[in-house]
């Protein structure tokens, strides 16, 4: 398992991701919805390392709103390899600025992190589901476009460890 920073949705796109995780379960397709005991909640991920200290986290992102009211417009649907299957927004210059801020803050605090999430190399996403059959991979990708554009608002966020059983909310 692995611990990410977190960026939540408002109510609406948060009510039509579920949606979208409830269609694609439907079809045969395990979505987030079915992991963690359904305590996963849409989000996009701003950092991921294989551990974080909470403390040490929120120390060195002190005095950054990493929650900012951030419009993100969801405009495409993706696959990673691996069965990955997502919904991206569009990579804004605000949205890859507050990325940059954020890493490095947390590159001057000397915290490791999953070198895909680093600025330059960073793909955003919300991730739909992680174990896609390849059959059905083709049916979940027009099932999520039928569904877009979704337009969403960053209306929180939170360092978090499923694994460990963290969720620290930040600013």
């Amino acid at each position: 398992m692995v611990a990410a920073l977190e960026l939540y949705l408002d109510t609406d796109a948060t009510r039509r991701i579920r949606v979208l995780w409830d269609a694609l379960e439907s079809e045969g397709v395990q979505s987030m919805r079915s992991l963690l005991e359904q305590r996963h909640r849409p989000h996009v991920s701003l950092a991921v390392a294989t551990r974080f200290d909470p403390e040490r986290v929120a120390a060195a992102l002190r005095g950054t709103v990493v929650a900012a009211p951030l419009r993100l417009s969801f405009e495409h649907a993706g696959q990673f390899v691996g069965r990955v299957l997502w919904l991206g927004p569009t990579p804004t210059a605000e949205l890859l600025a507050h990325h940059a801020r954020v890493h490095g803050r947390l590159a001057e605090a000397g915290i490791g992190l999953v070198e895909h999430y680093r600025p330059g190399r960073w793909v955003p996403h919300c991730t739909l589901s992680m174990r896609v059959p390849n059959a059905l991979m083709a049916a979940a990708v027009r099932r999520c476009l039928e569904m877009l554009p979704l337009e969403a608002t960053v209306v929180g966020a939170a360092l978090t460890d499923h694994a460990r059983g963290i969720s620290h909310p930040l600013p």
